[in-house]
Order: C-alpha cells, then structure tokens, then sequence
C-alpha cells in the first residue's frame, strides 16, 4: 500500500548519532506494571521487518550510492543489535538506526504503533538556534506544573535540545520509546531556572508496545500534534489584506480553490506557513499555478532514472497578482519550502521569518504487513529523489534564509504576541499590532 510521492516532512532526522544510540539502545521504561511480550517472538519479527525494509531501501532509495553509507554493514550491525535487544523498544531503536545512519529527513522507519498514544500537553520549537516551549495544553500535566510558553528548554530528559536534535529526540519519546515523562530544565522570559517532572497522559488501551499490534500505514505519521486542531483559516485585516494559515498541502482542491476565490479579491495576501509541513507534490504544482502567470519550473528532481521536472502552470484568470507576503519558521518543511524559495528565485514576493527546516525530498510511504500469528503493520518512507531548485541548488539539510529574518522574543511567546505577522502587515501598508497579531489564530485543541 504506497501513498503518492510527496514532499512532506513526517519527520526530521538532523541528530548526532551518538546521543540516538544512547537513546534508541537503552532499555524500554515501564509504563506500567504490564509485562512486555515474549521478546523471542519480537526479535524474529524485528528480524523479519528488517529484512524487508532492506530489500526497499536498496530497490527504492534516490541514490544507489547510500550517501556513501555501507547499506550491508548498517543492517547487519542492526540485525545484531535485535539478537540481543532487551525490549522491542530496542528492537525498533535498531531498526530505526539503520535509516537515521543515511541523515535523510525523508527516510525513516515507520513502526508498528500499539493502540495507546502517549502526550505530555505542550509543543516544542526551535527557533533560531534555541528551543521554546511554544504552547502549552489547557488542563495537561504540563500546565499543572507550571510549563509556560516562552519559557526556554534548557534540557529534555538530561539532553540539551537543539534546532538539529529536537525533532528526532521528540520522535524518540513519542514513538520509538514512549516515556512516561519528561524531565525538563527550563529559563523563563525574565532568566529564572526550575526544574521540573512532566507526566505524560495516554490514551486508549494497554500501554504494552507489541509488534502484532495495528495501524494503519495510509495516515500521516508525523512527531506528536499534542491534540492540536490545524485547520486552514483566513482572517481579514482591512478592505484589501487577508492573511491565511495555511497549516499543510493536503487540504482537499475544493477547500484551497474556495480560499483562492477570496484571495483574488484583496490587493495583498500574508501566507504564513510557520508550521506546515508539506503535502502532496501534486498539490504543490497546482497551489503555484495561483500566483505566477507563467509556467515555471518549481525545481528538477535528481533520482536513480531520469525524472520530469517539476512544473507549475497558471490557473488562466484565476491568478493573484497583488502583494505576496511568506511567513516561515523552523518548522515549515518540504513543500512548504519550496514554495517560499520559488517565491525568492521568481522574485514574487518576500519571504520573512525564521530559516526553514531543510527537510526537502521528494519521498514514497511503502507499507508491508507481516503474517507471524498476528498481522503486523509496518513500514519505510524512502526518498525516491533529491529536489533540486532553479539555481542548481538542494535545500535539503540547508533550507530557506528568509529575506528578512525576524524571530519572537522569549517575551513574546509569553504574552502572544506575534512580531513576525506584524511586520509583514507593515510590508503591505497596514498597520496591525503584534498583539492584536497574536490574537489571529488561537491555538486550538481536540478535546
């Protein structure tokens, strides 16, 4: 069962493979007082599960080279890292270290999930070089205890947290190694240090991680929402500027076709993509064709075999040409920047913001199921080519440099303020304060 291609950031691989080894090779916690399954069961099917994944890592993966990886060595290390694993924690530590080894932010081991989802009620960030709380869940543990946006992470669990560790430590303790907490260190706006316990909250279920349990593989694996609702959303800011949120690129036509209609009426659009991770390339070819009056090729795609460009054609009459604003971060992924960089190298409009995650691959989710006494659901997202730009140039590992960069303070994280969505007002001739600017887009969340 394989989704189509698309440049979608699930997750981000950038971490230093010593502390992943360290994480991914230590036993699992107990999460509760249940036992883990018979561990000879588990480690012939982590067996089994690697062999497979091995087969399509070397038919499907864009460079035949591996990045200059020892394929054969890697998996023969992690196949001897299952004979002796201690929990199938480590069994997908093992697993996993196999694909973290090439550092491709678009090929990673999807593992078979149980039916329980852990959460600890707040959302990290990288922006710039450190790590903030960015939000914090009404109700959750977390804001029992005090964790407050604004407030820098000093540690996670006894690791120093950076723009290229997080999201791989955050992969780690939400899906290959739930933990029951997280221990964090954490500076508030005005310098104070504490430290603290955050319990985590499951749902649904036994909490015992079993290979024979199921999910599906046709669902977005991306690192742990914490229960956040991310429609897109449009919010008028005078007569002629309207700012949309555009959280992804795998919104339904008919709903982006419907915002375009609005569009096209404002003399000035603020896309903010803080966030988005991507979608469909699809999509993204059909998303372009609004804003140029031409047809453009977005980028070339470098794989085993010659591959058709990627092309933008205009929506004839139904092109914006007002004033174009980009608003990115830390986390806006594939798509998403690519978009900001054809905005950049088409010089359509202006990109501000934080550096973007460079996670820009084109990828393909390969799913497999394992008859072993249970269905076993599993599987790879490979990166089936490299994205190459109009200048000759990958934004993989590197990402956009936005054409003014502008980050919130630690202050205004705490209050909500939004600097950034002001001052791309301000670009377009209209004045909107940055409180007034945070008060957009309240956070949203499931029940």
């Amino acid at each position: 069962m394989n989704a189509r291609f698309r440049f979608s950031r699930l997750r981000e691989f950038t971490l230093a493979f010593p502390v992943i080894l360290f994480l991914i090779g230590a036993p699992a916690p107990s999460l509760t007082k249940n036992t883990q399954p018979d561990l000879n069961v588990q480690r012939e099917r982590g067996r089994a599960i690697l062999k497979i994944l091995k087969e399509d890592l070397k038919k499907y993966y864009y460079d035949p080279n591996f990045r200059g990886i020892d394929i054969e060595a890697r998996f023969r290390a992690a196949e001897g890292k299952i004979k002796e694993a201690e929990s199938v924690g480590h069994i997908f530590g093992a697993i996993a270290q196999a694909f973290f080894d090439l550092n491709d932010s678009h090929t990673f081991f999807l593992p078979p999930r149980g039916e329980t989802r852990v959460a600890f009620g707040l959302q990290l960030q990288a922006v710039g070089d450190k790590v903030y709380i960015v939000a914090v869940k009404p109700e959750s543990d977390a804001e029992r205890k005090g964790v407050k946006a604004g407030d820098q992470v000093l540690s996670v669990s006894g690791f120093k947290p950076s723009r290229e560790v997080l999201w791989k430590l955050l992969n780690i303790f939400y899906t290959l190694r739930p933990q029951p907490g997280l221990n964090l260190v954490l500076q508030s706006p005005d310098g104070g240090r504490r430290q603290l316990e955050v319990e985590a909250s499951f749902k649904q279920g036994n909490l015992t991680v079993d290979l024979g349990r199921l999910e599906y593989l046709d669902r977005p694996r991306e690192v742990e929402d914490e229960d956040r609702y991310n429609p897109q959303r449009c919010v008028e800011a005078g007569d002629n500027l309207l700012v949309w949120k555009a959280p992804n690129f795998i919104a339904p036509r008919e709903e982006l076709e419907e915002i375009m209609s609005n569009v096209r009426k404002r003399e000035a659009l603020i896309l903010d993509l803080r966030g988005n991770r991507g979608g469909y390339a699809e999509t993204l070819e059909w998303f372009t064709g609004y804003f140029f009056d031409k047809k453009i090729k977005i980028a070339d795609l470098k794989g085993r075999k010659k591959m058709a460009p990627t092309i933008s054609v205009p929506h004839s009459g139904r092109v914006f040409k007002g004033k174009l604003v980009v608003l990115v971060d830390s986390m806006s992924a594939s798509a998403a920047e690519i978009f900001a960089r054809v905005v950049q190298l088409e010089k359509r409009g202006l990109v501000i913001g934080d550096r973007t995650a460079g996670a820009v691959m084109q990828s393909r989710m390969y799913g497999h199921r394992l008859e072993a006494g249970k269905t076993v659901f599993f599987g790879a997202n490979i990166a089936g080519a490299d994205v190459i730009m109009a200048d000759g140039k990958s934004l993989e590992g590197v990402g956009v440099t936005p054409d003014e960069l502008l980050l919130p303070s630690a202050d205004d994280l705490s209050a909500k303020r939004d600097p950034l969505l002001s001052r791309a007002a301000a670009l377009v001739g209209v004045e909107l304060p940055p409180d007034k600017a945070g008060a957009m887009f309240p956070i949203q969340w499931y029940k």
